[in-house]
């Protein structure tokens, strides 16, 4: 009989320590998401931006350039 009683105990101490786990994962992946759901990517930047990209209307490039280029960047 104390057997069985210890196997409930040691089963009960080990639900009891899975849950509070899960509870507190689950709480953690809550508070990352609030964290970074204000967290606005696309703003613009402020201070002393330089634009990385050129306009692709500025260049003088034929259809074949710029399909050569797809081919060579695989996007």
């Amino acid at each position: 009989m104390k057997s069985w009683l210890k196997i409930v105990v040691k089963t009960l101490k080990v639900f009891l320590l899975f849950t509070a786990c899960t509870i507190l994962f689950y709480y953690g992946m809550m508070w990352v998401n609030e964290e970074y759901q204000n967290y606005h990517r696309y703003d613009e930047p402020s201070g002393k931006a330089v634009k990385v990209s050129a306009n692709p209307a500025e260049e003088e490039s034929s259809w074949f350039d710029r399909l050569i280029l797809f081919y060579l960047n695989g996007e």
